[in-house]
């Protein structure tokens, strides 16, 4: 399922999530894509740094964290990260205001890589924590949770691939519960069977939507706009 739109009107301009759309792409283009490889090894950030069981690749763990978070691994997870973050961060914005959005973002980020960090460090092998973390998706992730919380009764028109494309409206806490049970389910799935060289971080997505669903009330400024419908 892929979200088109929502049917949440702003009342200013989304400025921080216009910065951070702007930044990934930034990254991206000018700084990965010349060189994939040397990206991901400079900043990208290894679970086993954390427990010292591995060699610090670029920069020490704590930077890592913060800059892993502004890269991706290819123009689907980078399309497809944006294209959340463009639907549903004007909202979580408009009602948190720009300052407490920006710093709930990063909190949730790296509320994101802690949680992926300990199943790693916990319950995965030696090879998966060396495996480099990257993208936005944790901090993406707590925005969804954050975006449940605060508008309920919202509808997202969404493209469902199955088999054929159907383009439905959906309610909100319908979409996004549906791709957190997601989630969790592939994130049980990738215990029992690991993928070799890396996969998708989805624990750091549930991380990252539970630490929205948990906090966006303490960051809430004022209340979001109603649905137009």
């Amino acid at each position: 399922m892929f979200p088109l739109k929502d049917n949440v009107p702003t009342r200013s301009a989304p400025y921080v999530t216009y910065a951070l759309i702007a930044i990934n792409a930034a990254v991206w283009l000018f700084y990965e894509l010349p060189n994939l490889d040397h990206a991901v090894n400079s900043l990208a950030y290894q679970p086993c740094e954390v427990n010292n069981s591995c060699a610090v690749v670029g920069y020490d763990w704590e930077v890592n964290v913060v800059t892993s978070m502004f890269m991706h691994g290819d123009w689907l997870h980078i399309g497809g990260n944006m294209l959340f973050l463009w639907i549903f961060g004007n909202n979580v914005e408009d009602a948190l205001g720009h300052v407490r959005y920006a710093i709930f973002y990063l909190l949730g980020g790296f509320a994101a890589t802690a949680l992926q960090t300990f199943v790693t460090l916990h319950y995965g092998t030696p090879d998966a924590a060396t495996v480099p973390n990257l993208g936005a998706s944790g901090a993406i992730s707590a925005v969804l949770g954050g975006y449940i919380v605060l508008l309920p009764g919202a509808s997202v028109l969404t493209l469902i691939f199955f088999g054929i494309i159907i383009i439905r409206e959906l309610p909100g806490w319908i979409f996004l519960g549906i791709w957190f049970l997601l989630q969790a389910w592939m994130g049980g799935f990738s215990l029992l069977d690991p993928q070799s060289g890396g996969g998708v971080a989805f624990f750091a997505h549930i991380g990252g939507f539970v630490f929205g669903l948990l906090t966006v009330r303490l960051f809430q400024k004022r209340r979001p706009l109603e649905p137009a419908y």
